[in-house]
C-alpha cells in the first residue's frame, strides 16, 4: 500500500495534534478541538477560542515550554479583558510576583500592557483546569499583608513621595507598603568578584528593605532600597544641574 505526500502530511499533523492535546490535559489546560484534517500542520491551536499558535510552531515545545507559551497568551487575554482593551492590544511584559503561601490561587502575575498599565492576573485551579482572572486589588494593608506577610521596616515611611528606578526608566509615586526585607543584589555582585571588602560600610548587608510603590499605573511596583530616590534628592539634583 502506498501513501501520497498529502497522506504523510496529514498523518504527521494528526500525531502532533494528539501529542499537544495530551500535553494540554497533563498541564490542566484542555485545548479546543484542533482542525488538523482541514489545515494540516498549520492548524491553529486554541483554548476557549483564544488563539495560541499553529501546530507547526508548538511542535517544537517541551511540556514546560508549551505551558509557559499558553500561560502568556491566556494572561494577556485576561489582562485585555480586565482593561476592556482592543483585541490588538499587546502585552509587553509578564512578571511573576512572589507571595507568601498558602494562597487561594496558584500564582499572581503582573501583565504590563502597551499602555504601561500593570494588570494583576491570577492563575487558579477550578474544576481540574487552570483559569486566568483579574486579581481584585483593594489596596488595603490587610490585603498586602495577606500577599506579602507582615509589614517590614525601611528607611522611608509609608506615604512618602519618591521616584524609583526600574531598569532604564523612572517612575514617581508614594510608598504604600513596606515588604519584609529581601536579598540584597549588591551582595551577589561582590560575591561574583570573588572577594569581600573588610569594611562593613563598603560591604552591604545580605538583606535589603523592599517597598510597594503606588505610581498610579495599576498594581504597585515592588522595588528594593537601592531603586528608591527621594523626591527632594531628585529636585536638588535637577537644581544643581541647572546652575551648572
Amino acid at each position: 500500500m502506498t501513501y501520497s505526500h498529502q497522506d504523510t502530511k496529514q498523518q504527521e499533523a494528526c500525531q502532533i495534534a494528539e501529542q499537544i492535546e495530551a500535553i494540554g490535559k497533563q498541564i490542566q489546560i484542555p485545548l479546543d478541538a484542533i482542525d488538523w484534517q482541514q489545515s494540516g500542520i498549520q492548524a491553529v491551536v486554541k483554548v476557549d477560542g483564544i488563539e495560541i499558535a499553529s501546530l507547526k510552531h508548538l511542535s517544537r515545545y517541551t511540556s514546560d515550554e508549551l505551558l509557559r507559551h499558553i500561560q502568556m497568551k491566556l494572561f494577556e487575554h485576561a489582562a485585555r479583558k480586565a482593561t476592556h482593551a482592543h483585541a490588538s492590544m499587546k502585552a509587553l511584559m509578564w512578571t511573576p510576583v512572589a507571595v507568601v503561601q498558602p494562597q487561594v490561587f496558584l500564582s499572581l502575575w503582573i501583565v504590563t500592557m502597551e499602555t504601561d498599565e500593570r494588570v494583576p492576573i491570577i492563575e487558579s485551579l477550578k474544576n481540574g483546569r487552570r483559569v486566568y482572572e483579574p486579581y481584585i486589588l483593594d489596596g488595603s494593608d490587610e490585603q498586602f499583608a495577606q500577599l506579602f506577610g507582615p509589614m517590614g521596616e525601611g528607611a522611608y515611611p509609608i506615604g512618602e513621595k519618591v521616584t524609583i528606578q526600574v531598569r532604564e526608566r523612572q517612575y514617581s509615586g508614594e510608598i504604600r507598603y513596606i515588604l519584609p526585607p529581601g536579598k540584597n543584589p549588591m551582595t551577589r555582585k561582590y560575591a561574583s568578584k570573588g572577594h569581600r571588602p573588610t569594611s562593613d560600610k563598603a560591604y552591604p548587608s545580605d538583606t535589603i528593605a523592599r517597598y510597594l510603590i503606588n505610581c498610579h499605573d495599576g498594581f504597585p511596583h515592588i522595588v528594593n532600597q537601592l531603586q528608591v530616590i527621594r523626591e527632594s534628592e531628585t529636585q536638588t539634583s535637577t537644581g544643581k544641574d541647572l546652575l551648572e
